[in-house]
């Protein structure tokens, strides 16, 4: 049944993004094509009741910076929320990341109901990192909750798809200042005082439909919202169309030009075994990986020097199994591939420990580089940073 729903998923995709063609294709486009007029209807109408308070939203006693887009995916946004979390951190602010978690595993059920009937079931968040200590996994974190708090190592991660819950948490219990929601951009029960939408600059708007048809979740006149606009993956030719575009939806934000720096390979199983990415020239090598924008992180490959033999992507956040491990693995190695590179997001879905494989695997790590826009960063972490009184948890109110 999972793979047949991944099937079903890629074929799905692959007719959004116009990769398919066919009668079939062309019929799930045009049924897809209507409900996504349903679905901007639906997006209006919600943004409309909360600007008037039809809806409400919570108003936490703290700062709360939401990290969001406007596309499905394939922004690049966790390691711009790792940026943001770690600088926060150093300056002194008590940093929380917010997630919802999105594909991780509950709890099995008799484990819940016993927590129930015994009267220890407290309506809490999953605490994947309390600050001190890595407690969940990523089965059961999300693999990009899971990813942030290994990666930050002293930062607070709370999951949760009730995120006001979870900010009261990270306030009363874990006394923290500062609430990154990431992907909170259409997250609106929870008031955000700086909105932070990315863009990528390789598709902006997706192929410009709404969801079900596209990749957008909002119109993009709705990026007026936004007080901050990172544009992340940026060509060497620079944005200069793309930021007139985005002038035309928002006079006044802020643009932050940026794009993803690969900083090493490391060893999936032997930590100790990190490698320069001088590594990689030369080499001939497969790719494999389950995000959304699979060809970003190959071509990645291919600017560092690699010879890339071999690509296999899957649906994104796809875990992956040990038989489709040794399936590809053996492929590399009837072609005499000298190592398999995978991605960091990527890495945190592998079987823990595999011991079946004959080519060695990889993760690229990488951070993101500002390029253009150091003073419109480096005064938001001031702002954001400096000295202020600060309400008691009490004041949380609605």
């Amino acid at each position: 049944m999972r793979r047949w729903l991944e099937a079903f998923e890629e074929f799905a995709i692959d007719v959004i993004l116009e990769r398919r063609y066919g009668k079939r294709a062309l019929a799930l486009r045009w049924f897809l094509y209507w409900l996504s007029w349903l679905f901007t209807g639906g997006v209006q109408t919600r943004l409309w009741l909360f600007r008037h308070r039809l809806l409400r939203s919570h108003h936490p006693a703290c700062l709360v910076i939401s990290i969001g887009n406007l596309t499905v995916g394939g922004t690049g946004k966790t390691p711009v929320v790792e940026k943001f979390a770690r600088t926060l951190q150093d300056h002194g602010r008590r940093v929380a990341i917010l997630s919802r978690g999105y594909k991780s595993k509950k709890p099995p059920l008799f484990r819940r109901l016993q927590r129930k009937w015994l009267g220890l079931e407290r309506r809490k968040p999953r605490i994947v990192h309390d600050g001190q200590r890595l407690l969940l996994d990523s089965r059961f974190a999300g693999d990009e909750p899971f990813m942030l708090a290994k990666s930050l190592g002293n930062v607070i991660v709370l999951v949760d798809k009730d995120r006001v819950r979870a900010a009261m948490h990270a306030i009363r219990e874990m006394k923290c200042d500062t609430l990154i929601l990431d992907d909170g951009m259409q997250y609106l029960h929870l008031k955000h005082r700086l909105e932070i939408c990315l863009i990528d600059a390789q598709a902006p708007f997706g192929n410009e439909y709404l969801l079900p048809r596209g990749t957008l979740r909002e119109p993009p006149e709705n990026l007026r919202r936004a007080s901050y606009i990172f544009i992340t993956k940026t060509p060497k030719r620079g944005n200069a169309e793309l930021i007139e575009r985005i002038r035309e939806y928002n006079r006044t934000a802020e643009i932050v030009e940026c794009r993803h720096q690969p900083l090493y390979l490391r060893n999936l199983y032997d930590p100790d075994d990190r490698k320069p990415l001088e590594y990689l020239n030369g080499k001939y090598i497969a790719a494999i990986s389950g995000i959304a924008r699979p060809e970003s992180f190959e071509q990645s490959l291919v600017a560092l020097g690699a010879n890339l033999e071999i690509t296999k992507s899957f649906a994104d956040h796809h875990r992956f199994t040990d038989r489709e491990l040794q399936e590809f693995a053996s492929r590399c190695s009837r072609r005499d591939l000298e190592f398999i590179v995978t991605t960091e997001k990527d890495s945190v879905r592998f079987p823990p420990k595999f011991a079946g494989l004959e080519t060695p695997v990889y993760y690229l790590r990488v951070e993101i580089e500002i390029l253009s826009g150091h003073e419109g960063w480096e005064g938001l972490v001031e702002r954001l940073c400096a000295p202020q009184k600060l309400l008691a948890p009490e004041r949380f109110f609605a």
